[in-house]
């Protein structure tokens, strides 16, 4: 029986069979200014969460974790990624059983090498199948991707890809799942309310 990572997110959860498979590679790509990273609150909310911050500082993800009770169940670790990912590579192998990881954003990975990128994916594949652990790569979707985006897509097992949408009088954001290797990707977009929350929004029609 596959074990599955609750998103924290029912409606999503129904459609992804309970969740996200542990042994996942998952990729959540967001525009910078969309709230994509309410997405990685939920998912570090479900169990003991390892969460690599490669931009903010520590104490900025720490306090955001703490307005939202979450921070007894997340290690936040500031890691420095300007020279390589061997950093990365010795946390990746540490990370307990039964964890999530997550690498927030990962904008810095997919600017090294592509060789030595792809080690990396392979490496942290390899960790989460023999730890039943999930590994989360927030992506930021701005004007320059990294040259190393189609590799993270490539690799990952689940893509989550939030699109933002500003209007005169609103903002509409659609949640699209167009991969889940293995199982069934899903066919239409789901409309969401993102303030504290990721809820699914009702008040319209959610295809």
């Amino acid at each position: 029986m596959v074990t599955r990572l609750s998103t924290g997110i029912d409606v999503l959860d129904q459609l992804l069979l309970g969740g996200i498979p542990t042994g996942s590679l998952v990729a959540i790509v967001g525009a910078p200014a969309s709230q994509s990273e309410l997405f990685l609150y939920e998912l570090a909310a479900r169990r003991p969460t390892r969460y690599l911050t490669t931009e903010r500082s520590q104490a900025s993800v720490e306090a955001v974790l703490n307005a939202r009770r979450h921070a007894d169940s997340v290690n936040v670790v500031q890691v420095d990624l300007s020279d390589n990912a061997s950093g990365v590579g010795s946390l990746v192998d540490t990370i307990p059983n039964e964890t999530t990881l997550i690498v927030d954003p990962a904008d810095a990975l997919e600017r090294l090498d592509h060789w030595s990128y792809v080690e990396l994916l392979q490496r942290l594949k390899t960790r989460m199948v023999e730890t039943d652990g999930v590994a989360v790569l927030h992506c930021l979707d701005g004007v320059n991707p990294p040259e190393e985006r189609d590799t993270t897509l490539y690799h990952a097992d689940v893509v989550f890809a939030l699109s933002t949408r500003i209007d005169d009088d609103e903002i509409e954001n659609r949640l699209a799942v167009p991969k889940f290797r293995g199982n069934r990707a899903l066919n239409e977009t789901i409309r969401l309310d993102m303030g504290e929350r990721v809820v699914v929004d009702t008040s319209r029609n959610i295809s």
